[in-house]
């Protein structure tokens, strides 16, 4: 239960979901007083307006993609294992016969990446079952499956399958490598989920080096007039942002990060 809530309650914090409950309130008010309703109806519209703006999208994203920069392949430190989160591959849920990957797969890519470059002899997955995202395989075996097509052994692999969360993908990668006797680790996850990322797996006690990848803001000279308009995609990775954020306050109220 805590789960879902946690997932649904932001959602009316989000732009949708504020400008859909706005616009909500703007109708039941309307007959009391249409001033009211209009100022409603202009704040829900100015929200979602400039929340998908990609201008603003790549702001917000960039806040947090800057704290780490990417770092070549070549130039990663050695480490003992490296950590992969879960949150961009989905299983085979009918009708797909085979894997889904979304922008976020590039944390299992830069994985294979990093283990063919000798930067740790193991890369250990991180991810379970979201049910509302239609699979009933933990996303650690998905993961683990392109890997192995990529060109990682399976005896190289650890698969931790049973976390919801990053903080549950924390204490329990924690575990896992204790069991195996892994220390030091690189930390592979998208670059706007890395501060919220390797603050809780440094607040659970993981000696962690972030190793960031999935880069959403391309640096550009210019700006032209589509980068005003409204954009889905825009809305898309400004709520990412948003939740991000939310998420980090949330974790440090709760206690799971503590640096």
């Amino acid at each position: 239960m805590d789960l879902y809530l946690s997932k649904l309650i932001p959602m009316f914090i989000y732009p949708l979901g504020f400008a859909l409950v706005v616009s909500i309130l703007a109708t039941g008010i309307l007959g009391l007083s249409a001033r009211l309703a209009r100022l409603f109806l202009f704040v829900a519209v100015t929200v979602l307006w400039v929340a998908s703006m990609p201008i603003v999208a790549d702001y917000l994203n960039w806040t947090l993609e800057r704290q780490y920069p990417p770092v070549a392949v070549e130039d990663t430190p050695t480490t003992d294992a490296i950590v992969a989160l879960g949150g961009g591959v989905s299983g085979p849920a009918p009708p797909r016969l085979t894997l889904d990957l979304s922008d976020a797969a590039d944390r299992v890519l830069h994985a294979a990446r990093l283990y063919r470059a000798g930067k740790a002899p193991v890369v250990l997955v991180s991810g379970g079952v979201i049910p509302w995202l239609g699979s009933y395989l933990p996303e650690a075996s998905s993961m683990q499956s392109l890997l192995e097509e990529w060109g990682v052994p399976g005896g190289s692999i650890l698969a931790e399958g049973a976390s919801r969360n990053t903080y549950e993908n924390s204490v329990f990668t924690r575990q896992l490598l204790a069991e195996h006797g892994l220390h030091r680790v690189l930390l592979v996850t998208s670059a706007m989920h890395m501060p919220r990322a390797l603050a809780t797996v440094t607040s659970v006690g993981i000696d962690a080096m972030p190793a960031p990848t999935d880069f959403t803001v391309i640096y550009r000279d210019h700006r032209t007039l589509i980068d005003f308009l409204p954009d889905a995609k825009a809305l898309s990775h400004t709520t990412d942002a948003i939740k991000e954020y939310i998420g980090y306050e949330y974790y440090r109220w709760k206690g799971w990060i503590t640096i």
